[in-house]
């Protein structure tokens, strides 16, 4: 079965094709799950909520783009559905327009491995890990995020201020 026709039968329901599919991206949507989440076990949660959506809403992949973006999206979405379920307390912070600084610390994160990486993420306070994850990982823009979050732009770059400091106190203390 190669993946095309697995798409097709996992569609109609088909458990083979959607185990052909789980294991196909299993490892790099966990990994997702990971960024968002505060340990193993809370990523496992969102992993299979998330697979349960995708297998729910695959009837609605139209085939336009890669099928693992489009898995990848659902997973994002279902991470942060499942934050805002059980972490209804994170907080925003707004203390200013820091704009111009986070040019300074992207060689800092870039050497880093992924599994290191992602380890110090999961020790950000949730407001910072969310915003980091959504920025810099997903590529979103702070007025997506602050769409997606119900907060300001500025909060949000705030937050993703606070969370490369964060990280960057974490690096150098390591």
């Amino acid at each position: 079965m190669n993946l095309d026709q697995a798409i097709i039968a996992a569609k109609k329901g088909n458990p083979v094709a959607q185990r052909y599919l789980y294991d196909t991206y299993k490892v790099p949507l966990f990994t997702v799950c990971l960024r968002y989440s505060r340990d193993r076990s809370e990523a496992e949660d969102i992993l299979q909520e998330g697979f349960i959506k995708i297998f729910k809403d695959l009837k609605q992949y139209a085939g336009k783009g890669a099928v693992g973006a489009w898995m990848r999206k659902v997973m994002v979405n279902t991470a942060l559905q499942y934050i805002r379920k059980w972490k209804k307390d994170w907080k925003h912070e707004d203390s200013g327009d820091y704009q111009d600084a986070f040019q300074s610390s992207a060689t800092v994160f870039q050497q880093l491995g992924l599994q290191e990486l992602t380890k110090l993420i999961q020790q950000l306070p949730d407001g910072y890990k969310i915003v980091f994850n959504l920025y810099v990982i997903e590529g979103y823009s702070h007025k997506e995020i602050a769409e997606i979050l119900g907060i300001s732009e500025s909060t949000s770059k705030t937050q993703l201020f606070k969370a490369k400091g964060a990280l960057r106190k974490a690096i150098i203390t390591k």
